[in-house]
């Protein structure tokens, strides 16, 4: 059984950087997908980034340029470092796993979810 745990979170001012982390147990598959989402209260779920089993990345245009998502295979663990925060991007942040390689930010795709961390960004 696939499991994720994600730390990092916190309240930061806006302008700062938090990095998130995902830690992963269990067997994924070769031809899979990770990815973060977010929701805040009130608004649907969003994807923020995510990343193939070939590296390849594909990130939300509202944190283009500000957030980057990568993984340590030999510790599998996942990262989203995110800088120049913004107030609008306080949410709970999800760490998913998809067997589809495709997945990217289609989170209906996804089977396997964290249980979240809470990031808040005050002005």
């Amino acid at each position: 059984q696939v499991q994720l745990v994600e730390s990092g979170g916190g309240s930061v001012q806006a302008g700062g950087s938090l990095r998130l982390s995902c830690a992963a147990s269990g067997y994924i598959g070769s031809n899979y997908c990770m990815a973060w989402f977010r929701q805040a209260p009130g608004k649907e779920r969003e994807g923020v980034a995510s990343i193939g089993a070939e590296r390849t990345t594909s990130y939300a245009d509202s944190v283009k340029g500000r957030f980057t998502i990568s993984q340590d295979n030999a510790r599998n663990t996942l990262y989203l470092q995110m800088n120049n925060l913004k107030p609008e991007d306080t949410a709970m942040y999800y760490c998913a796993a998809s067997q589809i390689a495709g997945a990217g930010l289609m989170g209906g795709w996804y089977k396997y979810w964290g249980q979240g961390t809470q990031v808040t960004v005050s002005s």
